[in-house]
């Protein structure tokens, strides 16, 4: 037990060093771009005077680690700056990341159900044909770009012409799914397929390999020779020790996830943290630009932090490293 706790100390301390690089780098990125923040808050018309006092009030004639110091503090505190035109970007990141939070675990959790019950199929009917006919569907999947899977469904299915009607094409307003059930599938349930599938197709191919691999060893044999049930087997033994590699696969296909979500969402027209990078872009607002990579990077560190300590606690093997 003291092995695992030393596990998890180490990775926890690791955060804050992961944590600094990452603000670190975003800074760097967005404060040495070329636009002038003062300029694009004020346009083009405006006065050498209005552009000083403008930078003087916003500290951007600071020298840069100072700004950049002060922006530290500020997101210890949950504050990720304002917009050019004054509204809290911490507002817009609290009502958009929630959305997209949901559709990317949603979509992960859709795509490891998927990929372990077409893994461990194709693993038990190793080079028959449901084996083939497994690994042709997650090549397909693994092919599949998960914006035009979107718009393929949206012409299917979406309440579009010539669609069926049955889900959203396009979410004029995002309703949590315990105001409304109905209406919150009808709206997700399309882009969670988008961002499951190719998600799917990688992780079959990886609980296939790690299953087949789990299946040629000795005590799996020498269970089975026993008389103890196959079913029981691998149920109990061969599942388990199979499913800690693609674990640790899934904790990078997290990021994936998130990456992918933010581009369906722009889609969908869903309020989650695509529509916001997309206004920071079209506005060239870059504060809404680093609040919002900022905020993802976070969470991707965070996540797979969590998915390093369920990985220990998976695999009691590698408590002993």
């Amino acid at each position: 037990m003291s092995k695992l706790l030393n596990l998890i100390l180490r990775r926890l301390v690791a955060l804050p060093v992961m944590v600094l690089g990452v603000t670190l780098l975003v800074f760097l990125v967005m404060s040495l771009s070329s636009a002038d923040p003062a300029r694009l808050a004020l346009g083009e018309s405006a006065s050498l005077e209005a552009l000083e006092s403008y930078r003087a009030a916003h500290h951007l004639d600071d020298p840069l680690l100072k700004r950049y110091w002060d922006y530290l503090v500020g997101l210890v505190q949950g504050d990720l700056g304002t917009t050019f035109t004054g509204v809290p970007i911490s507002e817009m990141v609290g009502n958009a990341f929630p959305i997209t939070l949901q559709l990317a675990f949603i979509g992960i959790l859709l795509a490891a159900v998927i990929a372990t019950v077409l893994g461990v199929v194709a693993a038990l009917y190793r080079d028959r044909w449901p084996d083939q006919l497994i690994r042709v569907i997650s090549i397909l999947f693994l092919a599949t770009p998960s914006f035009w899977l979107a718009l393929l469904m949206i012409q299917a299915w979406g309440d579009i012409p010539g669609g069926s009607g049955t889900f959203a094409a396009l979410v004029s307003n995002w309703v949590p799914f315990f105001d409304d059930p109905a209406t919150y599938l009808r709206q997700a349930t399309l882009p969670i397929i988008a961002i499951a599938v190719p998600v799917a197709g990688s992780l079959t191919r990886v609980v296939r390999t790690s299953m087949v691999e789990e299946l040629d060893k000795d005590y799996v044999r020498t269970a089975i020779g026993a008389g103890i049930p196959k079913a029981e087997v691998v149920g109990r033994n061969v599942l388990r020790n199979a499913l800690i590699t693609p674990i640790t696969v899934l904790g990078l296909r997290i990021g994936y996830a998130m990456g992918g979500a933010v581009v369906i969402e722009m889609i969908f027209n869903i309020q989650g943290m695509g529509q916001l990078i997309f206004q920071g872009i079209t506005r060239n607002d870059v504060n809404i630009v680093q609040g919002v990579s900022i905020t993802i990077a976070l969470a991707f560190i965070i996540i797979n932090i969590v998915v390093d300590i369920l990985y220990v606690l998976v695999n009691p093997r590698i408590r002993s490293i």
